[in-house]
């Protein structure tokens, strides 16, 4: 199914300046959506900006924590005064934590600041907005995580289950304003974030994916492209997991044996 153009969408895209941010920015840029990438990362947010520009569409780069609810106000308050609306939030930044229970406090807090307050802060200033326009799309990251435990980030886990719960709780209460809010929860995929939380093991990562590779970020923005669109006109308060069968269960060892095809 393809996606038809959007010129007269506007959309923000907070995490945008790298990884699966970069991606849906990239996407939404080329159905002809105008662009507002927000990031902590000025230099790769101004970059990209410039060069969907280059390109032919339009986008601009506003710096934003979204862990700080001012700034978030800020970000929406800018788009409206930039484009006088907004259709589609794609809610892409995020943190990772190691460390397990008893890391420090700093992590913890940052974990929690960042993946759930900071998505909490902007699904409420871009509903505010999306009010104005009539309705509109919103599309939070969770993770595996979301759906499961791990031993090694806990309060990673946390903030990602928080996420879910959330996108439930506001799709519910904005459904009557036209507004859909949806998740998704991105498997291993190969993002800079990743690569600096795994290192070495990323690729070794592979063997828990039962479709045999990791993701990629593109795999990531298709999905909230979807989610966005028309073809999604009926979807809301629903978690996807776009993980390559990851959470499904365990890959079977039977299955990886050509014999096993032959025999059925």
């Amino acid at each position: 199914m393809s996606i038809k153009s959007q010129d007269s969408k506007v959309a923000i895209v907070s995490g945008g300046a790298s990884g699966m941010g970069k991606a849906v920015a990239q996407q939404f840029a080329g159905l002809g959506a105008r662009v507002v990438i927000s990031d902590l990362i000025s230099s790769s947010g101004e970059a990209l900006a410039a060069s969907i520009r280059d390109a032919g569409g339009e986008a601009i780069f506003v710096a934003a924590n979204v862990a700080v609810e001012d700034e978030v106000e800020k970000l929406v308050a800018t788009t409206l005064e930039r484009y006088g609306r907004l259709d589609w939030a794609a809610n892409m930044a995020g943190v990772a934590q190691a460390g397990g229970l008893f890391c420090p406090k700093s992590a913890r807090d940052l974990a929690m600041s960042v993946n759930a307050m900071g998505t909490f802060h902007c699904v409420t200033a871009e509903a505010r907005a999306m009010m104005r326009s009539g309705g509109g799309a919103i599309v939070n990251v969770s993770s595996v995580a979301g759906v499961q435990g791990s031993a090694d980030c806990p309060y990673y886990v946390a903030s990602k289950h928080a996420i879910i719960g959330f996108t439930k709780s506001a799709a519910l209460q904005l459904a009557p304003a036209n507004i859909r809010v949806n998740v998704i929860c991105p498997g291993i995929t190969r993002t800079p974030m990743m690569d600096k939380f795994l290192g070495d093991a990323l690729e070794s990562a592979t063997a828990f994916v039962p479709i045999g590779r990791l993701g990629e970020p593109e795999d990531q923005a298709n999905a909230v492209v979807f989610l966005c669109s028309d073809a999604a006109s009926f979807i809301t308060g629903a978690a996807f997991h776009i993980d390559g069968g990851q959470t499904a269960g365990v890959p079977s060892t039977l299955a990886a044996s050509e014999s096993y095809f032959k025999d059925t």
